[in-house]
């Protein structure tokens, strides 16, 4: 029995014992299909917000997570009498609720590795607003922004932000050069706007004030139950990042990677193998707990017998949260599995959190920046170029431009 399951089941106990002990007894609930908007409580106070649509499908019941354009699927739901099991599909991350008059009360429950993180919530059925909107715009912030957050201690980091507002309506991302926020969704009322976004591995709210049609204001960025940024932010059509390609250096003097580690299955895999004589490699730094590798995942996959006829292989090199081959291995199977990967995914024994993960994996670079990192390998086994983070579909046109300079990189080593 698996640490998630074991978890549903001491949950369904727990709602037993409460009608032992207190002799209360639910009537017949039903999970009803439909919208559902969930507040996620921290415990300033503060509300994170997503919506979520529940459906039957094939005679059980599943849920899409929206944000924006994006649709998570969870497909490992349970109800026993007034109690909810649902399984995100990976991040080790599932929703506890009791169901009360259509709505949902109860958990969120993230687990990363040593450490657990809970957050309440409660999930209001047949209502599908976001965040209210009391007054029409005052502006529309379309377009690019210069982004400054400063965290703990005064810690800033820069961001480009990309906004579409319709109407009240506002959807967009934050770029970093380790990778974007993915799909935010939100509203522009007055002169305030309201962000937010979930999939399972983080819970985002962004609140701030638009001074003008080009200064955005006291800002303020929560993570999770308890992290918080402020943020400012300046008009700018031209605003951007370090370049993604210079970020991850190799160490003087080297060229090649040469390691060999067990694929999901136990079998020894080496970069070194007959199938990867005389090809371009794509070698994909991930994680099953990184949203970021999620949409790179779904990309390489999307291509992989495009690319694979023109004489290109893959490698997944996956730091989990755990070093044990079996847990990290229990934590990848269903993010290759709803990804449909079909190259080697090879399972170091290094976890994410270890510091010397670069020195006792990939010692030719000198240091793993950012997950997802991409290392492009000429047909001699060297590495040619070294792309930090990735910019998925919610960069919009950054994204388009991303899939450009992979195509013409592969172009380039294929034709060598």
């Amino acid at each position: 029995m698996t640490k998630n399951i074991s978890k549903k089941y001491l949950y369904l106990v727990a709602s037993l014992l409460m009608v032992l002990i207190t002799g209360w007894h639910p009537g017949p609930q039903v999970l009803k299909n439909g919208i559902y908007r969930f507040a996620l409580q921290r415990p300033d106070g503060q509300e994170i917000v997503f919506i979520t649509e529940v459906r039957d499908s094939s005679g059980k019941k599943i849920m899409y997570i929206v944000n924006g354009n994006d649709r998570l699927l969870a497909d490992e739901i349970s109800v026993n009498n007034d109690s909810v099991y649902i399984r995100l599909p990976f991040f080790e991350s599932s929703l506890l609720a009791r169901i009360e008059n259509n709505n949902l009360s109860g958990t969120w429950v993230r687990d990363y590795g040593k450490r657990q993180q809970k957050l309440p919530f409660v999930a209001i059925f047949n209502q599908g607003e976001r965040f209210p909107v009391s007054v029409a715009p005052a502006y529309n912030i379309s377009g690019r922004w210069a982004v400054l957050f400063t965290g703990r201690g005064g810690r800033m980091n820069e961001a480009v932000g990309e906004f579409t507002q319709d109407g009240t309506h506002l959807s967009g991302t934050f770029r970093t050069s380790t990778g974007d926020y993915r799909f935010l969704e939100g509203v522009v009322t007055g002169d305030s706007l309201y962000l937010s976004g979930f999939d399972g591995a983080g819970a985002k709210l962004f609140v701030a004030k638009i001074e003008n049609g080009q200064t955005i204001s006291e800002g303020k960025y929560y993570s999770g139950g308890f992290g918080t940024q402020t943020w400012v932010a300046k008009k700018d059509d031209k605003a951007s990042l370090p370049d993604e390609y210079a970020l991850t250096q190799l160490k003087p003097g080297a060229t090649k990677p040469g390691f060999s580690y067990p694929d999901m299955n136990g079998n020894l895999v080496s970069v070194a193998d007959q199938r990867f004589q005389n090809k371009v490699i794509v070698l994909q730094i991930m994680g099953s707990w990184c949203p970021n590798c999620m949409d790179e995942a779904r990309f390489i996959s999307g291509n992989y017998e495009y690319y694979k006829n023109k004489g290109v292989e893959f490698i997944g090199l996956a730091f989990e949260l755990s070093p044990d081959f079996e847990t990290a291995r229990k934590a990848l199977q269903p993010f290759v599995k709803r990804f449909n990967i079909r190259y080697p995914v090879l399972i170091p024994g290094v976890s994410v959190s270890d510091s010397l993960r670069t020195e006792k994996t990939l010692p030719q670079l000198e240091k793993i920046k950012a997950f997802p990192t991409t290392i492009f390998l000429d047909k001699k086994g060297n590495i040619r170029k070294i792309h930090t983070g990735f910019d998925g579909p919610a960069t919009g046109i950054r994204y388009e431009q991303y899939k450009k300079e992979f195509e013409e990189i592969i172009g380039e080593l294929v034709n060598e």
